[in-house]
């Protein structure tokens, strides 16, 4: 199962952070969400861009997860040389994640 499966993402961009949200279409569903999506996997999705920092707030009261990623950019939008590498395309990267046990 996909992270897709279960959640929706919404994503912002400011200088060399990525802010990506994960939200659960169904709250039962949140727990899982929570207890997979880690910093660590986060990271480790993510790990071909190197971010620097991935740090996770929780909002259980609306079932979502808050991904602030650092250093993840290549240097911000006005910056970098990667074609539309921001926002969305980190957040279809992140929702393709694994959400089997290992």
């Amino acid at each position: 199962m996909k992270l897709r499966d279960v959640a929706h993402s919404r994503t912002g961009d400011k200088g060399n952070t990525s802010n990506i949200s994960v939200i659960a279409y169904r709250a039962e569903d949140f727990p899982r969400i929570c207890e997979f999506v880690t910093e660590e996997r986060v990271r480790t999705q993510l790990a071909g861009l190197n971010p620097a920092r991935v740090t996770r707030y929780e909002l259980p009261k609306l079932g979502a997860l808050n991904f602030v990623i650092e250093g993840a950019l290549g240097g911000g939008v006005t910056r970098s040389l990667a074609l539309d590498a921001h926002g969305k395309a980190l957040s279809s990267i992140l929702l393709d994640m694994d959400l089997t046990p290992s």
